[in-house]
């Protein structure tokens, strides 16, 4: 994709005193003149690149723009590495582990064979999840609209949204763009995303990066406390923290935390079954009570 051939390219560049734009079609597999629309790009960007023709010329950048390539070193072209191979873990492609190559090339063999890092963002739904990522990354880059019917606990909807940011955050795939419905920008988690298409050309507008505090996404409405088993010990630590809770005389352990909304407690307090007792706030306690009445009937008629 352009983005990254323009990476790419500027890398190359930054390395080297010169290089010619049939080497450079060459290299990213394009032709010379995507080459110049590339330089053209890089050169709106405030990139100061200088061109020459003839015998010994070829394409630049300006003295004194330029990094010596030592500043990477062998660890930190590591790093680089596993990063760009964790985007490779969503598409299935050696997309990115392609470009790293392109990146290092000439740098004397910074980038060592073996990984000390290995980062996989690839989730249970990858055959549904990476399509997805693909056709909004390439939204994004053409300006193009999405289109597609959203499941949220409140609402089915169809919605139109400008996209800016594709998102890998709390474990998951969002997209954070302009919400024609809604006139504002919000977050849109992919896998609630159905009928996904491109639609019309739209104008850029300044966009702000969005605000993930936790606080501010999943603002707490109860407080809540409840009693586990000792066995739930790895369950906690594993999604709260050692410091979520606290040690009783008997070795229960007593746990205090922050929901968004009562189904998120009642439904992650089922999970635990008889292992676990919501405390606190009386009102889901007795919501807790009069849900396991009713499934405890259910279960006993039929």
């Amino acid at each position: 994709m352009k983005m990254e051939r323009l990476i790419g390219i500027l890398s190359i560049l930054l390395q080297r005193e010169k290089v010619t734009a049939p080497e450079l079609a060459d290299q990213f597999e394009v032709s010379r003149r995507t080459i110049q629309r590339d330089i053209e790009s890089l050169c709106r960007a405030g990139i100061p690149i200088s061109t020459a023709q003839g015998a010994g010329g070829g394409i630049s950048i300006m003295e004194g723009y330029r990094v010596d390539r030592t500043v990477l070193t062998a660890p930190e072209m590591q790093a680089i590495l596993a990063g760009l191979r964790s985007l490779d873990s969503v598409s299935g492609t050696r997309r990115y582990a392609q470009l790293m190559e392109k990146l290092s090339a000439g740098t004397g063999g910074l980038v060592p064979g073996g990984a000390h890092m290995l980062i996989d963002l690839s989730s249970w739904y990858k055959t549904t999840l990476s399509p997805k990522i693909e056709l909004i990354q390439a939204a994004i880059e053409q300006h193009h609209t999405i289109r597609f019917t959203y499941f949220s606990p409140k609402e089915e909807s169809v919605r139109t949204v400008e996209p800016y940011y594709l998102v890998f955050h709390w474990s998951t795939w969002y997209v954070w763009g302009w919400c024609q419905m809604r006139k504002d920008f919000r977050l849109f988690k992919l896998n609630r995303m159905t009928e996904l298409t491109t639609g019309e050309l739209f104008v850029s507008r300044s966009a702000p990066l969005p605000d993930l505090a936790p606080e501010r996404v999943f603002p707490v409405k109860y407080q809540v406390t409840v009693l586990f088993d000792s066995s739930c010990r790895w369950r906690l630590v594993e999604e709260y923290g050692a410091d979520c809770f606290t040690v009783e005389p008997d070795g229960k352990l007593r746990f205090t935390g922050g929901f968004p909304d009562a189904d998120s407690v009642l439904s992650w307090v089922l999970t635990f079954g008889e292992k676990a007792e919501l405390l606190e706030p009386q009102e889901l306690r007795k919501q807790l009570g009069d849900l396991t009445e009713i499934l405890a009937n259910r279960y006993r008629r039929n």
